[in-house]
């Protein structure tokens, strides 16, 4: 990874207008209650930059003419806070991870900045400012707001952009990570299979996911997982997964593995009785063509958007075919998300704003579904896919995807136990 984020921060440097300083932030530890924190995680741009994960971390970069200097700020060394919760991060740690090796302290920050600034003559600023919320907060935002007052003739440059813009393509070492992800996430979808049984709560069979990915050293998910039963299904951001299954119900298992904060998101769909119904099949089988229609039609130059328009034409003719729509604008009756977005350090990743051409290198998800609440039916069949010079690669190829293999699998775990 320090070969791939010193190319990351080289590329970015490219990208800066002369006589700029960048600065990044690697993200707070949030209070969750009382002296109990949440979960930290880092800033994706950060990361991409640094290879590191940990909290009050400032990377700088600035650009002189050819000269791009990059400096890590950090946390000095505390006894007593080590005693209770750890040491903080190390500059030979640090230099380890990033291949960075100028530090300094976070206490010094303002003082450095200033003295950059002034004596350096800088004329702009790039701070990572993505802000999907009117009120939302983050370091960079406060230190846009410092900036204005205290140097109003600065000009401050949103970097998300650009670095949204060099995210999009993957480096080998990402889809490797990526593959990981989907590797671990495949076997927990496969413990599932294999044990679940009708009168089962949801949340029972979930617990076999977090268990496989335990084992395999995953600290966090991609996102809160989805273990929708019956008409749970047909909500598409369904978590509370605490109902007790049917005999006859499907169950529709949305998931993903994080590792190293690259991350898999997997869909599939099964009848917790180990046996489809023919009705459940036949819903089943038109989700599937509409995956594999998907997946044949990825290649690099297709519009991104007009996977979806394929994917509604493809299920207008199928369900006017089984009568349970008679004219295309009822699809979105049954149908009523995007077929696809962009996945790497977030689950939806930069990028997924239904915009421009595939291009060599994206990964993407593939994810068709069709949702009747009157009949107790979601289906959704979603795969993660590598835009290849052709067309695409399928990353998650082994996890059981047809009727057959699906039974097949549920019917060993019974035999199994």
């Amino acid at each position: 990874m320090k070969d791939f984020v010193g190319k990351n921060r080289y590329d970015f440097c490219e990208k800066m207008l002369d006589d700029s300083i960048a600065l990044f932030f690697s993200g707070e530890v949030r209070t969750k209650l009382g002296d109990e924190n949440y979960p930290f995680t880092p800033n994706r741009n950060f990361y991409y930059l640094t290879a590191l994960d940990r909290p009050n971390l400032i990377l700088m970069l600035v650009k002189k003419g050819e000269v791009c200097d990059a400096a890590l700020f950090i946390e000095r060394f505390d006894e007593v806070k080590a005693k209770w919760v750890g040491a903080v991060i190390s500059a030979e740690e640090c230099r380890e991870k990033s291949g960075i090796t100028d530090y300094k302290y976070i206490d010094e920050f303002d003082e450095i900045f200033s003295d950059r600034v002034f004596n350096g003559h800088l004329e702009n600023v790039y701070l990572d400012l993505e802000n999907r919320y009117f009120n939302a907060e983050s370091p960079a935002l406060k230190l846009a707001k410092r900036i204005a007052e205290n140097y109003p003739a600065l000009n401050v440059v949103d970097a998300h952009g650009v670095l949204a813009e060099m995210r999009r393509i993957k480096k080998p070492v990402e889809v490797d990570k990526i593959r990981c992800a989907i590797d671990i996430t495949a076997r927990g979808i496969e413990a599932m299979m294999k044990n679940a049984r009708p009168g089962m709560y949801e949340y029972e069979i979930e617990a076999y996911f977090d268990f496989e990915l335990k084992k395999a050293g995953v600290t966090d998910f991609a996102f809160k997982s989805i273990a929708a039963s019956g008409k749970n299904a047909t909500v598409l951001h369904y978590s509370d997964n605490n109902s007790q299954t049917g005999l006859d119900e499907l169950i529709l298992l949305d998931v993903g593995a994080q590792y190293e904060y690259y991350n898999g998101d997997i869909t599939r769909t099964f009848p917790v009785s180990g046996k489809f119904t023919s009705r459940q099949k036949q819903i089943y089988d038109i989700v599937l063509g509409g995956n594999r229609l998907i997946v044949n039609t990825i290649k690099p130059g297709i519009e991104f958007k007009s996977l979806n328009i394929t994917l509604k034409k493809y299920y207008a003719e199928e369900l006017i075919k089984i009568g349970l729509i008679k004219s295309p604008e009822e699809v979105s009756r049954y149908y009523y998300h995007g077929v696809s977005h962009m996945l790497g350090l977030e689950t939806h990743d930069v990028g997924r704003h239904n915009e421009g051409l595939l291009e060599t290198g994206m990964v993407l998800t593939v994810e068709p579904g069709l949702y009747i609440a009157e009949e107790g039916i979601g289906i959704r069949i979603e795969d993660d896919v590598l835009v290849t010079e052709e067309g695409c690669e399928v990353l998650s190829p082994d996890i059981p995807r047809t009727t057959e293999e699906i039974e097949k699998i549920m019917s060993e775990g019974r035999q199994n136990g």
